[in-house]
């Protein structure tokens, strides 16, 4: 952990102790640390294409089903596959971009402050070594896809099932009144119940949500 001040008359507490470093080693952690900040940077421009992708998917496939009575609302249904692809490959890329996050964080609170004349645990170049040696993301794949529903596609599937519910609506005669088990039947597609239907998508969200609520954000440097 990272020693908190060495001026005068500070007691260090147990295996902080000053760190040097040649000039060679000093260049090559520096250029690793720009390295990783530009991997960060492309890969956040990365997560921002996917939601993009996502966002215009999902607008361009509402304003086909809503643009016509006679387009099925099954257009809907695929948008929410669509949309889970997209979040599985968001999620997939928020790892490693997680992966560069957590060895610049290595960095920045062991070297920078050890080349500041802080005082730092000397074993600490170990825990980077070994993220070199063999790249892990602090996050599990559950956890990435949970993140990233909470910060975006939450709100993409919520619009798509607003806009699926308003389908069904649209399409029935004005004045239909609405009734249980009935309406089940609007969501038909070919062969298969609406009922079915129903299910599938009640599940699929209860599955989104169960995702979004477990999903931990937990980093081995930043605790407390």
């Amino acid at each position: 952990m990272p020693g908190a001040g060495g001026g005068a008359g500070a007691v260090l507490p147990t295996g902080l102790t000053e760190v040097s470093y040649t000039t060679n080693t000093a260049n090559a952690l520096i250029h690793l640390y720009r390295a990783e900040v530009g991997k960060m940077t492309a890969y956040r421009q990365r997560l921002d294409m996917t939601t993009n992708w996502s966002v215009v998917t999902s607008a361009g496939l509402a304003s086909f089903a809503l643009g016509d009575p006679g387009n099925s609302h099954a257009t809907f249904l695929f948008a929410m596959f669509m949309n889970y692809f997209f979040l599985r490959l968001e999620a997939r890329r928020f790892r490693t971009y997680e992966i560069a996050h957590h060895r610049v964080r290595i960095m920045e609170r062991f070297f920078y402050p050890a080349m500041l004349g802080d005082h730092v645990d000397p074993g600490w170049h170990q825990l980077l070594l070994a993220e070199l040696g063999k790249p892990r993301s602090p996050m599990t794949r559950n956890d990435a896809l949970g993140w990233r529903l909470g910060r975006n596609y939450l709100w993409i599937y919520a619009a798509v099932l607003l806009a699926w519910l308003a389908k069904l609506d649209l399409g029935q005669p004005k004045g239909y009144v609405l009734s249980f088990p009935d309406a089940l039947s609007l969501a038909d597609i070919g062969n298969f119940p609406g009922w079915l239907v129903f299910l599938f998508v009640f599940s699929f969200y209860l599955y989104l949500i169960w995702l979004a609520l477990r999903a931990a954000r937990t980093y081995p440097l930043e605790e407390g």
